[in-house]
């Protein structure tokens, strides 16, 4: 079991597994892995806590429910997956400003966190507004051979490589 403790795995092992939990999402649920759904559904959760059933009136959250669903868990496996990964490889830090953005923009974290949050909004509407997110898409759908997810999946590159330019070449 020392693979687990490894700083860095093989990515065509990895590719392999998360194949192999497509398979079995599909062969379980009948559904394929999507991750976006979960942040929405979160933020259903958030407004019902603060607008009690009124929340539930909204259109969204009748065709998706604010509720724990297995694309929810699956996101909580993720992050505690990732957590559980640091912490066995011994690479886990709380970091607020990580090195390559010291060294483009400094190390205030002010900038840092703006710039994460404006990031993550705009993710979240581009992923409901493509009917999905880079698992869905990428992972899930290109596995069905669908022309829409190869699409987004080659826009999520072409578009990460553009925003890393603009970010670090052009601003910083």
């Amino acid at each position: 079991m020392t693979w687990l403790t490894l700083d860095h795995w093989s990515p065509y092992a990895v590719g392999a597994g998360i194949g192999v939990l497509s398979w079995l999402t599909f062969l379980l649920s009948d559904k394929p892995i999507g991750c976006s759904t979960a942040f929405a559904r979160t933020s259903g959760m958030i407004e019902r806590l603060f607008r009690g059933p009124k929340a539930m009136e909204r259109p969204y959250y009748k065709e998706f429910p604010p509720v724990v669903d297995w694309e929810w868990m699956l996101v909580a496996g993720i992050i505690l997956g990732a957590f559980t990964s640091a912490k066995l490889s011994g690479r886990f830090s709380l970091t607020w400003v990580p090195s390559l953005w010291a060294s483009t923009f400094g190390p205030g974290a002010l900038a840092r966190v703006a710039v994460a949050l404006v990031g993550g909004i705009l993710l979240g509407f581009g992923a409901r507004w493509a009917g999905g997110c880079t698992s869905g898409h990428g992972i899930s759908g290109t596995l069905q051979l669908a022309v829409s997810s190869w699409v987004a999946a080659v826009c999520f590159f072409v578009g990460g490589i553009a925003a890393a330019f603009l970010i670090f070449r052009v601003i910083g």
